[in-house]
């Protein structure tokens, strides 16, 4: 199989996929060498940049993806006519928010830094897998400790949680 036909070949497998996917998993289903697939999906990343256009790969959630172009994402809401149900409350993007930075962490910690109840919202990121269980806490009751989920990756894009802004940027964008 030629170098052209590998690539092809990835590229029809993230199109079709509409999740991330592994290294691993190209491997296992396409019969290629790591070095092979990791050299057409560069080559897939390059050539997608430089074309600017409707579509990009990239690297979320320790896997690839191609989605489109986040330049057009309020014509792709029209478009799709995206429900508000996808969309996140301020007190879940808060939580969430929380969760992300200081994880794991038990419901009573979070709670204690919002300063109200977070029963509803946890089930909720709990529901939309944003959120999962990782444990329990050392500490009488045992109580569940929170961290944030693969599906959490995917939804803000990041290919793992270096990708959060740090509080510093976050506090100089604010100033703005």
């Amino acid at each position: 199989m030629s170098d052209k036909e590998k690539k092809s070949l990835v590229e029809a497998v993230l199109f079709v996929s509409g999740e991330p996917v592994s290294i691993s998993s190209l491997k296992a289903i396409l019969d290629m060498s790591e070095p092979d697939i990791k050299l057409a999906v560069d080559e897939l990343i390059s050539e997608y940049k430089e074309r600017s256009g409707g579509l990009v790969v990239l690297e979320i959630a320790q896997g690839y993806q191609m989605v489109t172009n986040p330049l057009y994402a309020k014509y792709m809401r029209k478009f799709t006519n995206t429900v508000a149900s996808n969309k996140l409350s301020m007190p879940a993007l808060e939580t969430l928010a929380i969760i992300a930075y200081k994880q794991p962490l038990i419901k009573a910690e979070i709670e204690q830094i919002r300063g109200v109840n977070s029963d509803g919202v946890i089930k909720s990121l709990l529901d939309k897998r944003l959120i999962r269980i990782v444990g329990n806490k050392e500490a009488p009751g045992r109580p569940m400790l929170y961290g944030t989920t693969r599906e959490f990756l995917q939804y803000f894009g990041l290919k793992d949680l270096t990708g959060l802004p740090t509080l510093k940027e976050l506090a100089r964008e604010e100033a703005a």
